[in-house]
């Protein structure tokens, strides 16, 4: 009777550890599926919009510089940002198109 005892306590704080851990392991995964998996998505989507640059694209920069694609190179873009006036930024340095209805460069 008395090992019996011994033996039912044994399990009971073993099973309570894991169930300890349980809000652990959920907040982890709440975190994950809220901040980071997002992040990554769009982390993607910027390099593949980066990778298909081409001329004529109108674009802006990390730095806040509006302008068009006039050449593309490997890792370095032409950035046309008024007549005459050409600016040789690196590709990753672009964020995003601009956005329709924007003030003409």
């Amino acid at each position: 009777m008395f090992l019996q005892s011994i033996l039912l306590i044994g399990q009971a704080s073993a099973g309570g550890g894991l169930v300890a851990l349980l809000p652990l392991v959920l907040v982890i995964v709440v975190f994950y599926l809220l901040l980071i998996l997002p992040a990554q998505r769009r982390q993607k989507k910027v390099a593949q919009m980066q990778q298909a640059l081409k001329s004529g694209d109108k674009i802006v920069t990390s730095g806040g510089i509006y302008g068009v694609v006039a050449g593309v190179e490997n890792e370095t873009i032409q950035l046309r940002v008024a007549d005459q006036v050409k600016l040789r930024i690196a590709r990753s340095a672009v964020v995003g198109f601009q956005p329709e209805g924007g003030k003409e460069s």
